[in-house]
């Protein structure tokens, strides 16, 4: 069986899923929507697609799956259309920024018996998916501790800070997703810490720039998340898992793996400095396991509600910040 994709929004994640859609087996693209369009030319050009407008995609029979890669703000609409319209739904996350209107965005897509799944790509890539692989086969026992890291070469542009709810939402909520994978338990508390180190300017903006988040689950677990919006030595990826038994670890990824050795010390090669090229593998095989859902008609491994728990710990440490205290989680869930 091969799905037959469209793909709403030709900007950079749109390309980038375009091209993991094209690669896919069991996958075809068959339709790009863009108000701009040199940019839906170009995947048109690259990928041999139509371009289509979304009314188009919705009532187009040859369509059984949509990626939404529009703003967030469209994001719910553009779900509840297009489940209603018998398609499948692949959305970047978030599903929007208030927890109500996700949470009634879900309750269509449940009464429709659609088929969503929000685009948490860390949980694809190859070294976290063989890091959670590990916990399951319990290698390192009960997990008791969760550190990761996660900071980026530099901020975002002013334009994108002002529409991407902050940093809590936009940035931490990957890594609020991860925490709740690899704690195997949902949270119960989140304590923030948030600050503007970096550009000033972001505090203009009413972002913040440096951040760092304890996690804890009813049973004690724990996850400390730690987020920079700069980090001049690349785009750092890190994760570290403490057990009953023993540890796990996945680092960063660099351009490649030679150390060269001389008077001078150890010198080896900077780390790849952009999500898009950190995170190629893992972009390819979420949408992989999106095609394995629809044409298996089981779960995807990545939900509406996962969307929603992300999102409600996001509201949870903005929270914290504002009252300078822990915040139980379910002041919002």
């Amino acid at each position: 069986m091969t799905v037959n994709f469209a793909i709403l929004g030709a900007g950079r994640i749109g390309q980038v899923h375009a091209r993991a859609v094209a690669a896919t087996p069991g996958a075809r693209l068959v339709a790009i929507a863009d108000p701009v369009a040199a940019a839906a030319a170009s995947v048109q050009a690259a990928y041999g697609c139509d371009i289509r407008t979304i009314d188009a995609i919705e009532a187009s029979p040859d369509v059984g799956a949509v990626v939404i890669c529009t703003p967030t703000d469209t994001h719910a609409d553009l779900i509840e259309r297009f489940v209603r319209a018998g398609k499948a739904v692949f959305c970047e996350k978030p599903v929007d920024l208030s927890l109500a209107r996700v949470a009634a965005c879900l309750k269509v897509v449940e009464g429709a018996k659609g088929t969503l799944m929000v685009g948490f790509n860390r949980r694809f890539d190859p070294d976290f998916m063989a890091l959670k692989a590990a916990i399951d086969a319990g290698s390192i026992g009960p997990v008791e501790m969760v550190t990761i890291i996660s900071r980026d070469p530099g901020a975002p542009p002013a334009d994108y800070i002002t529409r991407s709810g902050g940093i809590f939402r936009d940035m931490t909520i990957h890594d609020f997703d991860m925490a709740r994978w690899l704690l195997g338990e949902e949270v119960d508390t989140v304590q923030a810490a948030a600050s503007v180190l970096t550009d000033p300017a972001i505090a203009a903006l009413g972002d913040f720039d440096s951040v760092n988040v304890i996690l804890r689950t009813a049973s004690g677990r724990q996850a400390i998340i730690s987020n920079s919006r700069r980090a001049t030595y690349g785009y750092d990826q890190r994760i570290e898992v403490l057990g009953a038994k023993g540890m796990l670890q996945a680092e960063n990824q660099a351009e490649n793996r030679v150390t060269l050795a001389d008077a001078g010390g150890y010198h080896s090669a900077p780390l790849l400095n952009f999500f898009m090229s950190r995170y190629t593998a893992a972009y390819a095989n979420e949408i992989a396991a999106f095609v394995a859902s629809v044409t298996q008609v089981a779960p995807t491994p990545t939900t509406g509600q996962d969307g929603l728990m992300a999102l409600a710990l996001a509201e949870a440490a903005l929270k914290s910040v504002a009252e300078g205290r822990t915040v139980k989680v379910a002041e919002f869930v």
